[in-house]
């Protein structure tokens, strides 16, 4: 009898551990309601966590001591308890200033933005520009600059008027210096501070950030200027497939024919359009905090046609807060700004170095006659009958 006893006992004892298992309601019911180590490996690869079992214990008044007791004045909540309501902003804050964030005093949605700004976003940037840089070197090493075959004729023709190379030398002037000085802004922190100092980056940050914020207006009127003068000369056609085909020259020697622009020249034009227009409303979205909020509606919009499900990935988050907009904003402005840099860079070379007899379309508006022919043959047509119905030889 008492080795069966014995027995019962060594299987209970054995059982008792899956009984516990089966016992346990929650999760968190082995950590007291704190958090798991489930919860801390999916925080670690950023996936989402459910957060209730903090966001919801912020105190509770009915609770609360009387106010004659030694802890009545706390009200039903302690110390943990109220940080834990600023930091998901459902604390009982006033403020004298009425602004849409002016009472959220922890936003606990920034860190992932800061990781971002402090991390991929730099390491990406500056590969992105140093990788361009790096491959149109190596193109000039190998290509060398593209020059003019025939023989120069010392007649030149008129490719761009006076308003219209004021208008790209504002945009390209704006673009120059918002590149410098928002690059100062994004990088500073962590080139300049250590080279240096605190002190004087601060100076360097408080005048181009003021720098920044006023061109910038230049740049948008130069960005409409141009769209209306050019617009109507980049709208595709064939011909620009022929120019594609042949890779602009590239491929199979000569230059395919062109009209006034060709198709790598509406590509820079689109870009400049495009990605210009996407970097002035995120920069005005800036420059005026919470009274542009884009990226909300739009994000409700795309959850709403299930675009993110499209491609696996889970809703997009919506509704934003006020910060969460201007995250947004911040990070959009930046990577958009990165991409047309890179753009404007090969841009830069081929209106320079890269091509002879390029720079004085923008330079005098008069270009050698050969190398219009060479690059722009069917625009140099298009000059020559207008010439000839005017009564004028060209």
């Amino acid at each position: 009898m008492l080795r069966l006893f014995a027995v019962f006992v060594l299987i209970c004892s054995l059982l008792a551990p899956a009984w516990a298992q089966e016992a346990v309601v929650t999760p968190r019911a082995e950590t007291g309601g704190a958090q798991t180590l489930d919860d801390i490996l999916r925080r670690q690869s950023a996936q989402k966590v459910d957060d209730t079992f903090r966001s919801s214990v912020t105190g509770d008044p009915e609770a609360a001591a009387p106010i004659s007791e030694a802890l009545g004045t706390r009200g039903g909540q302690s110390d943990p308890d109220l940080w834990r309501a600023l930091r998901y902003d459902t604390a009982d804050v006033t403020s004298q200033s009425r602004g849409p964030a002016a009472t959220t005093l922890i936003q606990d949605g920034g860190m992932w933005w800061l990781k971002f700004r402090e991390g991929p976003l730099l390491v990406y940037g500056a590969a992105l520009l140093g990788g361009t840089l790096l491959l149109l070197a190596l193109f000039y090493l190998v290509r060398g600059r593209i020059r003019i075959d025939g023989e120069k004729t010392g007649r030149t023709i008129t490719r761009f008027k006076a308003v219209e190379r004021f208008g790209h030398w504002l945009l390209a002037g704006s673009f120059l210096i918002l590149g410098v000085t928002g690059l100062i802004s994004l990088f500073g922190r962590k080139v300049l501070i250590p080279a240096f100092g605190h002190d004087a980056f601060s100076t360097l940050a408080i005048g181009t950030k003021w720098i920044h914020n006023n061109i910038s207006w230049a740049f948008i009127v130069a960005l409409v200027i141009i769209f209306v003068f050019w617009v109507g000369h980049n709208l595709p056609d064939r011909t620009d497939l022929k120019w594609l085909a042949k890779g602009g020259g590239i491929i199979g020697g000569g230059h395919p024919p062109a009209k006034k622009f060709n198709a790598g020249q509406k590509l820079i034009f689109w870009s400049v359009i495009l990605l210009g227009a996407s970097i002035s409303v995120s920069g005005i979205s800036l420059l005026f905090p919470f009274e542009l909020n884009i990226f909300g509606s739009t994000f409700g919009l795309l959850n709403d046609w299930g675009v993110s499900g499209w491609v696996g990935l889970d809703p997009l988050p919506y509704p934003l807060s006020p910060q969460e907009e201007m995250q947004y904003s911040q990070l959009w402005h930046a990577i958009v700004s990165l991409v047309l840099t890179a753009i404007i860079f090969a841009h830069i070379y081929i209106g320079s170095i890269g091509m002879e007899g390029a720079f004085d379309a923008m330079g005098s508006g008069d270009v050698e006659e050969q190398w219009a022919r060479e690059h722009h043959s069917l625009w140099v047509e298009e000059v020559q009958k207008a010439g000839l119905r005017q009564g004028k030889e060209v």
